[in-house]
């Protein structure tokens, strides 16, 4: 079992959110959720990934449930 998803997570969030309109969705964060999650557990290395992809998309705008979901994940899971 590989210990870590970070490259799929960046791999996801550049050929699927930022190479099509550049706006991260509700389907698109519940993806990066579900990737990061797989093994139950966020490691520093897809924390670091994570946050690197919610800052551009925050700087890109994001709807106002996006920003919600974010901020909780966030917490939950020390991003």
């Amino acid at each position: 079992m590989k210990d870590s998803n970070a490259i799929e997570i960046m791999e996801y969030s550049f050929l699927v959110v930022f190479a099509n309109d550049g706006h991260l969705d509700e389907a698109e964060l519940a993806m990066l959720e579900r990737l990061a999650l797989e093994d139950q557990k966020v490691d520093d290395r897809e924390r670091e990934v994570l946050r690197n992809i919610f800052m551009r998309a925050r700087r890109k705008g994001v709807s106002d449930e996006v920003e919600s979901e974010i901020q909780h994940f966030c917490s939950r899971y020390a991003i």
